[in-house]
């Protein structure tokens, strides 16, 4: 059974930086991609930036210039560096994992994110 480990939420002011870190642990046939979602309250999950196994990266347009997506494939890792942060990016922040050779979805438990204006 995969498992995905989060850390490095928090409350921040705008304006400011947080790091947030997702490590997959179990038994991974396959890594397909690797990246964060978000859910805002009263808000769908939608996708804040992603990495596949060939290094492409995508962003949502909302936070391009301000979040970087890195990986560390060795150890099963992403990591999501967010600057300039806006109150509009509060949210809870989930880690998904794509692998299989039939891909699958795994999920982190979410870590909050909260940035006050």
């Amino acid at each position: 059974q995969v498992q995905l480990l989060e850390s490095g939420g928090g409350l921040v002011q705008a304006g400011g930086s947080l790091r947030l870190s997702c490590t997959a642990s179990g038994r991974i046939v396959r890594f397909n991609r690797m990246g964060w979602y978000r859910q805002a309250p009263g808000k769908q999950r939608e996708l804040v930036a992603i990495c596949t196994s060939g290094a492409t990266t995508n962003y949502a347009d909302s936070v391009k210039g301000r979040f970087t997506i890195s990986t560390d494939i060795a150890k099963n890792t992403v990591y999501l560096q967010m600057n300039s942060l806006k109150p509009e990016d509060t949210a809870v922040y989930y880690c998904n994992l794509n692998s299989g050779l039939i891909p699958r979805d795994y999920w982190g438990q979410g870590t909050q994110v909260t940035v006050s204006s």
